[in-house]
Formats: C-alpha cells, structure tokens, sequence
C-alpha cells in the first residue's frame, strides 16, 4: 500500500495522545475517524482538538479555514465497527499490554485484510504486540511525543516481522504530518524513554531520600541543566501512572536494578496521585497555581 491510498484512519483512544494524533492527521487532509470506550472523553477530546486548532490559528500557524476543515474531518466512533473501511489504524490507549492485546484481539475481526495497523506504545515490545494481530507485518510502532501537535519527533519501531513496506508508508505518514521520523530498535522503552524516563526516577528518587525538595530539584534542572520543565513537573504532565508502567517495563525488560521503579513513585500511583489529569501528582493543581506535595 501506498500512502496516496490512505484516505480514512481510525484512532483508537480519545486521550491525550489519541486525540493529539487525531488533530495533525485531520490537519494533514486525512479523514479520521476518533473512538473511546467513553463517550464522555470522546466528547473532550473534540472539545480540546477545536481548543488546540483556535490556539494555532491565534499564533498565525494555521487559517481558520484549515482550522475549519479539519475539524470536519474528524468524525467520532461510537462501536470498533466502525473502523472497517480504514486503511490504517492507530492505538492510543493506555500504557497496558493486556488491553491493547484485547483491542487488537477484536479489530483484526473487523480491519480489512490490507489495513495497516500501528501502535503508539511508548515501550512495549512491538513484536509481542503483533503476535496478538493477525498482520504481524503489517504493523508498525509509532510513538508520538506529547503534545503530538506541538512536538516534531515521532519514532518509528520494526517489531521482527514488520514488512519494509509497512515501515515506508509510516515514514512517509510522518513526513506528510509535518514531522521528524526517527528509527528505534525494538528494544523496551525505544530512544525517548529509555533515556528520559530512568531520569524522571532518578528524580523521584533525589526525593525521595531528601536530597531536595520537589521545588528544588525542578529548579535545580531548570536553571542547572537548561531543562524547559522540571522532571517532576514532566512526570505530572507524562502521568504518574505511565511514568511507573515504562519504568517497570524497562525494568522488567532489561533486568537491570538501575531501572528499579522508586517506592515513592509506586505509592503516588497506588494513591491515585497520577499528575495533571488527576489533579494531584508531585503537584497540586486544584488551586490557581500548582502547590508542592512534597
């Protein structure tokens, strides 16, 4: 298959990172189709994609008119069985091995026999998650980084039976996206979290053990290292939960104790604590401005 044949892409999970994908594919010209579990995310991921358009069109990067038809072009799925007529299907749900071994169960039921399908994990072994489709090569990873329409990386991972084919018309896609490709080995965690998550617990643990304060260690790699945002500031905007699930994975995967998960970072998720979505992670953010809970 050739990119010039996709015409209609279904986007599996309506969170951030789903409804991210969503936006820069409708904004490409493509026609998706977005779906959830819930209709209520379903409905704030439209609400946010038209939030994150108007802001582009006030910053002079796109026209209202594009801004317009892209919105258009987004149509919401109610049932999976909606996806049959798609040439290419991506997963967004959440960072758990069972439930995209589950949805993937069921959409290669419905998926056309030429429909690509491609996974937005960001560290579970491709190949594994093939093993769980019926078109092993003709699936893909795609790991956008968040927020998908401001962020210019996308990595593109090869499980063991991917088809170079498969592998060109995802690179073109990305291309066509306005975006960066690069390629990473199927390794756990890729390039991105492989470095970056393992600094984000390095960061839990200087907290952990009372080196510094949650406002001292983000400051300290703000100012110190030139980072943008802090690393537990960027774990409540990651999620505290997919912070643990990539950390595990990577320990798990690598057996190295270096990837250990911290016991702190542990009990911040068994709390509920997961960051920004949640209202309370390494932050508070339930008043005006974000509090220190630690």
């Amino acid at each position: 298959m050739q990119l010039s044949e996709v015409r209609l892409i279904g986007v599996v999970g309506a969170g951030q990172m789903g409804s991210g994908i969503a936006h820069v594919c409708a904004l490409a010209g493509f026609e998706v189709l977005l779906s959830d579990v819930s209709a209520e995310k379903l409905g704030d991921a439209q609400a946010l994609i038209e939030k994150n358009l108007t802001r582009q069109v006030a910053r002079g990067k796109i026209r209202e008119e594009e801004k317009r038809a892209a919105l258009a072009r987004i149509r919401p799925a109610a049932e999976l069985s909606s996806f049959a007529d798609c040439e290419l299907l991506m997963e967004a749900v959440s960072e758990k091995e069972e439930v995209k071994r589950e949805i993937f169960g069921k959409l290669v039921r419905i998926l056309k026999p030429e429909a690509l399908i491609a996974t937005n994990t960001s560290s579970i072994s491709i190949t594994r998650l093939a093993s769980a489709t019926d078109r092993p090569g003709k699936f893909i990873g795609m790991h956008f980084m968040n927020p998908v329409p401001v962020m210019s990386l996308v990595e593109l991972i090869r499980g063991i039976a991917t088809e170079e084919e498969t592998f060109a018309l995802a690179r073109d896609l990305v291309l066509k996206l306005g975006k960066t490709p690069v390629a990473a080995e199927d390794f756990p965690a890729f390039i991105v979290n492989r470095i970056l998550l393992p600094m984000i617990n390095e960061a839990v643990y200087t907290l952990y053990e009372g080196v510094g304060t949650v406002e001292a260690i983000d400051t300290a790699m703000k100012l110190g290292a030139n980072h943008p945002m802090g690393p537990l500031e960027l774990a409540d905007f990651i999620g505290l939960d997919t912070c643990l699930s990539v950390m595990q994975v990577l320990y798990e995967g690598l057996a190295d104790s270096k990837y250990r998960p911290c016991p702190l970072l542990v009990k911040y998720v068994e709390a509920g604590w997961l960051g920004r979505k949640t209202g309370r992670g390494f932050y508070d953010y339930r008043g005006e401005a974000p509090v220190p809970t630690r």
